[in-house]
């Protein structure tokens, strides 16, 4: 005989949250390895002594949780989600019981409490630290490289920066904020800043302009796991200065890392040279835009003589040093126009009377990071390094 499902209600259901979780349910796993009891003690100094009992800080770190793993951007939709998803309550620890936070509430912590005391990075490193006591991140070859995100400002919003603190609404809140971003995230050189997103700025990578910002990861690429995150402008110098902070961070957690790939956006001398003081091989294109004459030879047929602090060109005419530029960070050698006149080479090294070379402070890193190249290090550093793009996407 054919059965019929009728839609009926009980008043009463006996049955356990626990007992409805699969074994290999995703949030089941990470509530096995990862502890966050730790959220309470370290924003109790930002909870009065005395009132009504708040919500556990823990579930609210459970909850945005469950948002980040599953995609849900909207605090709204992200409550009814768990209101209604037996994993997210049993995850969240909101039997059926207990009332579910309302959104106002849960942002406000967000953006008050948790913000204020760093805990989402203190998360991130615990996370990071249980991966490698487990066996989980090797820490030799890293990789990092940075991706354009489009911030949640609109280009009418942009004013002049002199002129941003005028157009936010007259509130201690925001006068605080505006201070503090200026002291902790300058954004140097930003004629136009946006009155209601500051930290953002105008960019364009592919496609048209809009606000946006730079995701940087840091990350090993023999387990993929993401070592290091860091929030900048989205401005080219800005990736640099992430991978140099991310790379302080890393030491943190007791690793030695002794490679890290990067495309050629990361090949300053600057940063090359921070590399190699570490001990770390930079396994980075150099940029070399300025490792030439100011004609059309290129710099590597110029002979170094460091003893007496003289370059020789192909002709063997001595290239004396003249000046140092500090805007260019690096030095000018120059020949003297009676050593160019009747050199047959003068035509395809400068149409100028004499020859100049322009050599920059960190040369000898840059040189150091040449020979790298085609090393099977190297060659796999660079093939690895595109690994992050997962990540990102």
């Amino acid at each position: 005989m054919m059965g019929e499902q009728t839609r009926t209600e009980s008043l009463f259901y006996y049955f356990r949250l626990e007992d409805q979780i699969p074994e290999d349910h995703l949030l089941r796993l990470i509530d096995q390895h990862v502890e966050l009891s730790f959220v309470r003690e370290r924003v109790k100094g930002l909870y009065s002594t005395t009132g009504r009992p708040s919500i556990d800080p823990e579930v609210l770190l459970r909850l945005l949780l469950v948002g980040y793993l599953y995609g849900i951007t909207s605090e709204r939709r992200l409550l009814e989600e768990v209101r209604m998803h037996l994993a997210y309550r049993w995850f969240t620890r909101l039997d059926f019981g207990q009332d579910i936070p309302d959104h106002s509430t849960f942002s406000k912590n967000r953006h008050g409490r948790f913000r204020e005391s760093g805990v989402f990075r203190e998360v991130f490193e615990e996370i990071v630290r249980r991966g490698v006591a487990a066996g989980l991140v090797q820490g030799h070859n890293l990789a990092v490289d940075g991706t354009m995100v489009e911030a949640n400002a609109s280009p009418g919003s942009r004013v002049p920066a002199e002129k941003r603190k005028d157009t936010v609404a007259v509130s201690r809140t925001a006068e605080e904020y505006l201070t503090e971003l200026e002291q902790t995230n300058p954004v140097p050189g930003a004629k136009m800043i946006s009155a209601t997103d500051p930290d953002a700025v105008w960019a364009k990578k592919v496609g048209p302009a809009k606000m946006a910002y730079f995701d940087n990861y840091l990350i090993d690429t023999s387990s993929r796991v993401i070592l290091g995150v860091e929030a900048t402008p989205a401005l080219f110098h800005q990736e640099v200065v992430a991978a140099r902070k991310m790379m302080e961070q890393v030491q943190k957690f007791g690793l030695q890392p002794e490679a890290l790939g990067a495309d050629k956006a990361y090949g300053s001398g600057e940063f090359l040279e921070s590399l190699l003081a570490r001990g770390v091989q930079p396994h980075i294109p150099v940029i070399d835009r300025r490792h030439q004459t100011y004609g059309r030879f290129t710099r590597d047929p110029f002979r170094h003589d460091p003893a007496r602090n003289l370059y020789y060109c192909p002709e063997g005419k001595a290239l004396r040093y003249r000046d140092l530029s500090r805007a260019q960070r690096g030095h000018i050698y120059q020949t003297t126009e009676a050593d160019c006149k009747g050199c047959l080479q003068k035509g395809r090294c400068t149409p100028a009377p004499s020859c100049k070379l322009f050599v920059h402070w960190n040369e000898p890193a840059r040189q150091a990071v040449r020979a790298l190249v085609g090393t099977p290090g190297y060659e796999h550093s660079q093939r690895t390094r595109y690994r992050i793009e997962a990540l990102f996407a």
